[in-house]
């Protein structure tokens, strides 16, 4: 049976967003001109916050309803670790792709998100799906992948990050001009990505 005839949980969901981070990273490392660089950095960037804001909209307030207090402490942990993820994208974005920072910068998001990436792979997503049937993983994977497309695609640390209506509202406010600013920006190929 062909994967996408196969529902998929939101653990795989959430690994496969983390799986193509590390692949973005990596192909702005391996770029060998400062146009990859920028293509690379940039589809890094939209794709963290994309992920990030489809996760606090969807994941965390699940964590909270399935887990109890266990659950409350996971997601205001892991909005935490947002937080400081969306100050360096916001500093990462500003900062040009070839400022002598842009590197080290770059690589402290990423070593943060690494662990970030670890613990909820390897802590949270194993509780919370220990937690819930299938049937709900795979509704939850299917609003996460819906998500992704009516959010920011660029980092806005001052937003409300705790889901519902706040949330909604600003990311809804904020989307048309993120989505002008990317109009601007250089991508990678499709067929690359």
């Amino acid at each position: 049976m062909s994967r996408s005839a196969v529902s998929r949980t939101i653990t795989e969901e959430v690994t496969q967003d983390h799986r193509e981070l590390e692949e973005y990273y990596s192909k702005y490392l391996a770029a060998t001109t400062e146009q990859e660089q920028n293509q690379w950095a940039n589809q890094f960037r939209w794709e963290l916050a994309r992920h990030s804001a489809a996760e606090e909209l969807v994941l965390y307030p699940e964590f909270e309803k399935y887990l109890g207090d266990e659950g409350k402490r996971i997601a205001e942990s892991d909005r935490a670790e947002h937080l400081e993820a969306k100050k360096l994208l916001y500093d990462l974005e500003r900062t040009n792709v070839t400022d002598s920072n842009f590197p080290t910068l770059f690589k402290k998001l990423v070593d943060d998100l690494r662990e970030h990436m670890k613990s909820e792979e390897e802590n949270d997503l194993v509780k919370f799906e220990a937690a819930i049937p299938r049937e709900e993983s795979e509704k939850l994977a299917r609003s996460f992948q819906r998500t992704k497309h009516f959010v920011p695609t660029r980092s806005h640390p001052g937003a409300p990050d705790k889901g519902g209506l706040p949330q909604t509202a600003a990311g809804l406010a904020a989307l048309p001009f993120d989505k002008l600013r990317d109009l601007f920006a250089s991508f990678p190929a499709q067929e690359t990505v």
